[in-house]
């Protein structure tokens, strides 16, 4: 798995880290990203602070292969992103002809504002990512790919992305799932895991109906050990509970 492109994420704004906003972009672009064996490493959420988010930018495109940004380019006040991306990089920000017209072309009935405007400033170099929702594209600067913070914008860009990003194998994960404390089954877990280094192998707790049970996962692009893990699995998960779940996840 360490030779899979890899990617991390940085969410920005206030509306995230207020608890006024619910961010659920993440799970999207770390799922869609495993369809095509780029494997997500990190993400961090931060304000709309000009210093921290070129900070975070700087020390992310070291980093990793693909860095993927999320909201601050609408055309508000608090919108700082695109400045504070091109401040990282250390270019100017001016008004880009094609994000100008594809603004003009798709606000016919109303007012193309001076703050409609401000979605058509891109940092020097960069080069424009579609918006087939709203027009008023992304950006990507090197490996850096800025995005909308609204879910569909968001995932119309992402969808704009993927074609041109490099592909490693896609991952796959196998569950099973069954009413059995992570206690009970942790030390022959961790043996499974030993014997299989390839694979991300996790537990997850939950509760139904006032009983505990746990998922057990294997993750990873080597389908012949995830089949073979998820067997010793579901061997010791059944010493527990006769009728555990296994779900397939490509």
């Amino acid at each position: 798995m360490t030779n899979s492109p890899t990617a991390s994420v940085l969410i920005i704004g206030n509306e995230i880290l207020s608890g006024r906003t619910q961010d659920i972009n993440l799970a999207h672009i770390a799922k869609r990203l495993g369809t095509i064996g780029v494997r997500l490493a990190e993400a961090r959420v931060i304000s709309d602070n000009e210093a921290e988010i070129v900070a975070a930018v700087n020390a992310l495109r070291a980093r990793y292969t693909y860095v993927f940004t999320t909201g601050g380019i609408g055309p508000t006040h608090d919108d700082i992103t695109t400045d504070c991306i091109a401040k990282a990089f250390g270019v100017a920000v001016s008004e880009h002809p094609e994000a100008r017209a594809r603004l003009i072309a798709h606000y016919t009935k109303t007012p193309v504002t001076p703050a409609r405007l401000r979605m058509a400033r891109i940092p020097e170099g960069a080069a424009l990512i579609d918006n087939t929702v709203s027009a008023a594209p992304g950006f990507r600067l090197e490996n850096v790919y800025v995005m909308a913070g609204v879910p569909n914008i968001m995932q119309a860009m992402l969808e704009a992305i993927i074609p041109t990003l490099a592909h490693g194998m896609a991952y796959i994960s196998k569950s099973v799932s069954g009413f059995v404390p992570e206690s009970l089954i942790a030390e022959g877990l961790a043996a499974i895991a030993a014997r299989y280094p390839q694979l991300d192998i996790g537990s997850y707790p939950w509760e139904r109906e006032g009983r505990w049970g746990t998922a057990l996962v294997a993750r990873g692009t080597d389908r012949p050990a995830i089949d073979a893990a998820s067997d010793e699995i579901l061997a010791l998960v059944v010493q527990h509970d006769p009728a555990p779940a296994v779900e397939i996840k490509a």
